[in-house]
């Protein structure tokens, strides 16, 4: 059985749980990103009867602060390796959130390959743009089945698309609404950051990816990473329950959820 769990998404912190639980076996599981403390993590896990036993390993997107805050004190108390991009781990390693705890837990992924970092998981990745050291999505494959989280990212690469077209699962981003945006009370600045291909995803632009990965084989479709400013958990929603109508997918053949910010999902099974 494959679960999943988020801890909480968007700009206020972001971490997700991939769990793979079979019977009579301990859960095997990885930690992706560690944007929310320690102890409000352990709180939510044990609200699901878990521990932070049920996960090997971490996963990194990127070194912005809503995704690594916590990073140095989980290394510090729990000592699981962590895994990304070689680049991004030279940046970790003169970060002040994970300077002083990341090098024993340092763990290079190898690029376009599958890696094991946990038992019965294999990870791989791909770069998507967005204003960081670097940024990449994951491919997670488990019991021979694909999920895929993209965050965090400007557009929808080729590469992300590819996978996406394979996955039973996909978290990518929705993370703003233009109208909301761009009439709103940001700095122009910050506005064009945000909305001109390195910053982030429009509910708009989730909606044309969702167009394109769509298949019969996708379960499970959830949208990530909403701006506490520029966009509504309906808002995002209802847009991709749009674009799901339009192509025709009847509601309740895909599970479509909106992950909130500062909110923990259930644990749901994929």
């Amino acid at each position: 059985m494959i679960r999943f769990l988020s801890f909480s998404s968007g700009s206020c912190g972001n971490s997700y749980l991939f769990l793979h639980e079979v019977p009579l076996c301990a859960p095997s599981g990885v930690l992706i990103d560690a944007g929310v403390s320690i102890r409000r993590m352990k709180k939510i896990l044990e609200g699901e009867n878990l521990t932070f036993d049920c996960f090997q390993s971490i996963l990194i997107t990127h070194d912005h602060g809503d995704h690594i805050r916590n990073l140095g004190s989980v290394c510090k108390r729990l000592s699981r390796p962590v895994y990304t991009t070689p680049l991004l781990h030279e940046a970790l390693s003169r970060h002040p959130f994970t300077s002083n705890e990341i090098g024993p837990c340092r763990r290079d992924l190898r690029d376009g390959c599958w890696n094991t970092v946990a038992e019965g998981i294999e990870a791989r990745y791909f770069e998507v743009p967005h204003d960081a050291t670097q940024t990449v999505g994951y491919v997670l494959r488990c019991e021979g089945r694909l999920f895929v989280l993209m965050t965090d990212l400007g557009h929808v690469t080729e590469e992300a698309m590819d996978w996406a077209e394979k996955a039973e699962t996909v978290v990518v981003e929705s993370n703003f609404d233009v109208d909301m945006l761009l009439g709103g009370s940001y700095p122009h600045e910050l506005k064009m950051r945000i909305c001109q291909g390195a910053g982030h995803l429009s509910n708009d632009a989730c909606g044309d990816a969702i167009r394109r990965f769509m298949h019969p084989g996708l379960k499970n479709l959830f949208l990530c990473h909403l701006s506490g400013n520029n966009n509504t958990p309906r808002l995002a929603y209802d847009h991709a329950r749009g674009v799901l109508d339009e192509l025709g997918v009847a509601p309740g053949s895909v599970h479509l959820r909106v992950l909130e910010r500062g909110i923990p999902s259930p644990l749901l099974t994929l």
